[in-house]
């Protein structure tokens, strides 16, 4: 086949120009529906895939290695450095522990999933299983993440995007949906509701934000604190040893980038989130995922089925779990709605659940996404690593 674009400057202002277009499009209020279900994450990983398949783009090339290598220690350093992790913190015990129920029943749903249905599914499935778990953990970033540490086929990550999107999406609704019967609930757990008073005022605190405009001397430390980070987090993680299937050296790069971007995190470095650090952490990671899109095959969303069945398993197993948070620890329907949200839907959509549970209540749906991108990579890596030995 015959491709039109080869060189990597051209490639990457193809995806840079696809990633800036499509996002234009989506703030048009006569498609805002459609991607308010098909977000550009779904389209950023699907395009590219079909513009390699096409022969526009090569589905090879150093210019994705090259992004693979050194763009996600980065951009992982990025989207950590403004977590606020001491705000988490504020959240109390009750909603830590629920968002910590969520996330093992998300474990403990995709380890039991794969465990069933690993005997119909594609070899190396293990690795998908890993990378969906980070997802449904954190978010797209996580999945990306344990992806590439796992080394998750290409050709894999279409039918778990579809499963993302299909189920996650599905599941959001079906969340909002049971906000009816909250008051119900809460009163046969015996909840009791100066929780949701208490999380009122401590949220009002986190809200005062300092955002400001991005400055020349904010992107010169963005830049130097994530690329200097990140290019140190891949040479010492050549020096540490491996373990398992999982971690490797870039395995090792992939969890020091996340460890040391949750330490800044404590630090006055942090308060380059107010200029928008993790902006630009989250614009790497879509450059990454449309480079990851243009090295798949088309024929892999074949798959998508089985990967299907196996994700409404995952969702099961992860709603027993929060209903037995809200059971044991007396937690508010809320605080399970947000949780679940936080987890599979990540810091886009978790804010708007909490809001449709307590209208107030956004920021709790924020800070428990944080949460989740902060063990999502790790976990995620952890589940691929159980997978594998069963596999």
């Amino acid at each position: 086949m015959i491709v039109l674009i080869t060189e990597p400057a051209a490639i990457l202002v193809y995806l840079v120009a696809l990633i800036g277009i499509l996002h234009w499009i989506s703030e048009r209020k006569s498609v805002a529906t459609i991607f308010r279900y098909l977000p550009p994450a779904i389209w950023i990983y699907f395009l590219p895939m079909l513009s390699s398949n096409l022969g526009i783009i090569p589905q090879s090339s150093p210019f994705y290695d090259w992004v693979r290598l050194y763009l996600l220690p980065t951009a992982l350093v990025l989207m950590l450095l403004g977590a606020n992790a001491p705000a988490l913190a504020k959240l109390g015990g009750k909603a830590i522990a629920t968002m910590l129920m969520g996330t093992a029943g998300i474990a403990v749903g995709a380890i039991v999933s794969f465990t069933v249905f690993h005997w119909w599914l594609p070899p190396d499935s293990w690795r998908g299983f890993g990378a969906l778990t980070g997802s449904w953990i954190g978010g797209s970033a996580n999945m990306v993440a344990v992806a590439s540490s796992v080394g998750t086929p290409d050709s894999m990550l279409g039918p778990l995007i579809v499963v993302d999107t299909v189920v996650g999406y599905g599941w959001m609704g079906v969340v909002i949906a049971l906000s009816v019967l909250q008051n119900r609930l809460d009163a046969r757990n015996g909840v009791d509701q100066t929780v949701v008073l208490e999380l009122n005022e401590k949220m009002r605190q986190i809200e005062s934000s300092n955002r400001r405009p991005l400055k020349f001397y904010d992107l010169t430390l963005i830049l130097a604190i994530g690329f200097a980070v990140g290019y140190f987090m891949l040479e010492l993680g050549k020096l540490l040893p491996e373990i398992g299937a999982v971690v490797n050296a870039f395995g090792w790069a992939i969890i020091l980038s996340t460890l040391v971007g949750v330490a800044l995190s404590f630090t006055k470095a942090s308060d380059l989130e107010f200029a928008g650090s993790s902006v630009l952490g989250q614009y790497l990671f879509y450059l990454l995922l449309a480079t990851i899109g243009a090295k798949a095959d088309l024929k892999g969303i074949l798959d998508a089925p089985l990967f299907l069945v196996a994700g409404v398993t995952i969702i099961l197993i992860h709603a027993s779990f929060l209903l037995a948070a809200g059971r044991f620890f007396r937690a508010p329907m809320f605080l399970m709605a947000t949780a679940s949200q936080a987890n599979i839907g990540g810091p886009v959509t978790a804010p708007i659940v909490a809001t449709v549970y307590q209208s107030s209540l956004a920021a709790v749906g924020l800070l428990m996404a944080v949460l989740g991108n902060i063990m999502g990579t790790v976990v995620g890596m952890a589940v691929a690593q159980i997978c594998f030995w069963i596999e």
